[in-house]
């Protein structure tokens, strides 16, 4: 895949996903928007991509929308606002629907739609001395965008978001891991390394589990009940039993060896 915008390096089954207009702080432009459209639509019967690193290059993650960009222009109504409107947002309900677990790795800022976009990813790791922030209350609109108020009171709390959706304020990676909205800091040389890690521990589990496994977990995250939770929940469990996975599993462990899950069929 070619890009102008974005560097997509692949390790194996991992993709690294780089915003890489480093000169304009990764800020979103619509030829941005438009390639993160086009390689978000093509992960979605990809079985060859099993995780999804992203990251920014240069001094930070993401400055959030292009507000230089010359492409850019004022909708003329209600509908074409809302097509324009849908391009950005519809970013982040395309991550959600990828079957592959998203690792955020996040240094310098995440501002406005960058921050939302690391909200849409399933984990995130910060550098030292990383800030995010809904930057959208601060140029005049709802601090509501890209999923912000449906992601931040589930990962932080009611209060907590609030705060951050009111006021357009930062909030520092020390603490956002104190409140559970990032799972690590660490130094930024370090950054990579952990996402690795990361990345490479996701890699050794089944194929079909992992993806089965963030479509259990964001479908309960918003379950009605226990009972849909684990009817969920049953019913992947029945098709790892199914393809053969467990069988695979248990053997492995009982001879102290890693397990091969390319025996299974393709794409399981």
């Amino acid at each position: 895949m070619s890009y102008e915008t974005l560097l997509v390096e692949k390790d194996g089954p991992v993709d690294w996903l780089t915003l890489n207009r480093p000169d304009a702080l990764n800020s979103l432009s619509l030829r941005m928007v438009g390639e993160l459209h086009d390689y978000f639509d093509g992960l979605q019967d990809n079985y060859d991509v099993r995780v999804v690193v992203i990251r920014g290059a240069g001094r930070m993650f993401c400055a959030g929308l292009d507000m230089k960009d010359h492409g850019r222009q004022p909708a003329t109504g209600t509908d074409e606002g809302m097509i324009g409107q849908r391009n950005f947002s519809g970013l982040v309900m395309k991550m959600r629907r990828a079957p592959q677990p998203m690792i955020g790795l996040l240094h310098g800022y995440a501002a406005g739609g960058g921050f939302s976009i690391a909200l849409g990813c399933d984990v995130r790791i910060a550098a030292e001395g990383t800030k995010m922030n809904c930057a959208f209350i601060k140029i005049g609109l709802s601090g509501c965008e890209m999923g912000s108020s449906y992601h931040l009171p589930r990962l932080i709390g009611l209060s907590n978001a609030a705060e951050l959706l009111y006021t357009g304020r930062f909030i520092n990676a020390d603490r956002a891991l104190r409140t559970g909205l990032i799972s690590d800091v660490v130094p930024e040389a370090e950054l990579v390394a952990t996402g690795k890690a990361l990345a490479d521990d996701m890699v050794a589990t089944a194929p079909l589990g992992l993806r089965l496994t963030k479509e259990a977990y964001w479908a309960n995250v918003d379950a009605q009940s226990l009972d849909a939770a684990i009817a969920m929940e049953d019913r992947n469990q029945i098709l790892t039993v199914a393809n053969g996975d467990l069988t695979e599993g248990i053997a492995a462990f009982l001879d102290k060896r890693e397990p091969d899950w390319t025996k299974q069929a393709a794409g399981g």
